[in-house]
């Protein structure tokens, strides 16, 4: 069965189904591609890997060699009498910043025989724009690709945390889609929706005398849903994940629901 939604259905920023439901997407746009893009061009999905902490703090250096001891090194505790036992203060919980491997997918759209990198596509992930180490690494390499040749499509279909950079007049949307050519820059094309709006098609810009294929968005992310059965898995009686929608959007989105099969 369908989403409910005409297009993003919020309830797929849940932290429980967003990691499956980016991984999945990431592939569906690199099928759906493939045959557009033949015989010149072929996508690759490629990883971007960094060192984080688990609550978004600064990365961690490592432990020393020296100071971590096996327990037969420890030594023992020195034992002392009942009567000398000062009093001693309870515990405090804390919890520790760890140190994790994080890994991100994007696509590369290359040029046969060169293997030149034409486009890059990114579809967001929280770490990208929660502030910390992910949005700092997905900044700097965003940086580099708007200072290249190479074509820029990101993706964003999380309303938490701010939106990455950009100048002008933005619309209240709460899902984006940005086209950043390599030879408009620094002007680029935004599409900008709302929950209620169907996700757009756009255009994925190759080479100039290749001009752009169209991508068909809203087929792919639907795809996605059904293949997932994500019908079966959200529990639409609940309120959809924050940042909490306007008062009108839930009066709107409550309605679709009641009248959802």
């Amino acid at each position: 069965m369908p989403s409910p939604f005409p297009g993003m259905d919020p309830y797929l920023e849940q932290a429980t189904f967003w990691s499956s439901f980016h991984s999945r997407l990431i592939v569906a746009l690199a099928d759906a591609l493939a045959p557009q893009l033949r015989p010149r061009y072929y996508v690759e999905v490629e990883t971007r890997t960094y060192t984080d902490t688990l609550d978004g703090g600064e990365v961690l250096v490592g432990i020393p060699d020296a100071v971590v001891l096996s327990r037969q090194a420890m030594p023992s505790p020195v034992s002392q009498s009942l009567g000398t036992l000062a009093v001693q203060p309870m515990p405090q919980p804390v919890t520790l910043p760890i140190p994790t491997e994080v890994k991100e997918r994007y696509l590369e759209i290359r040029e046969v025989g060169s293997n030149a990198v034409i486009t890059v596509v990114e579809v967001l992930s929280p770490k990208n724009k929660r502030p910390g180490k992910g949005r700092t690494v997905y900044q700097e390499k965003r940086q580099t690709i708007l200072g290249s040749a190479s074509h820029l499509v990101e993706i964003d279909l999380l309303r938490g945390d701010s939106p990455l950079p950009m100048e002008g007049q933005v619309n209240l949307a709460h899902y984006r889609i940005l086209v950043s050519r390599a030879e408009t820059r620094p002007q680029a094309e935004l599409y900008a929706v709302t929950v209620r709006e169907a996700l757009p098609c756009f255009p994925l810009p190759l080479q100039a005398a290749d001009g752009s294929v169209l991508v068909d968005f809203s087929a792919i992310v639907k795809g996605v849903y059904d293949r997932a059965s994500y019908d079966l898995r959200i529990d639409y009686s609940q309120p959809p994940p924050p940042p909490p929608f306007s008062e009108e959007d839930r009066v709107w989105m409550q309605t679709l629901l009641n009248s959802s099969p």
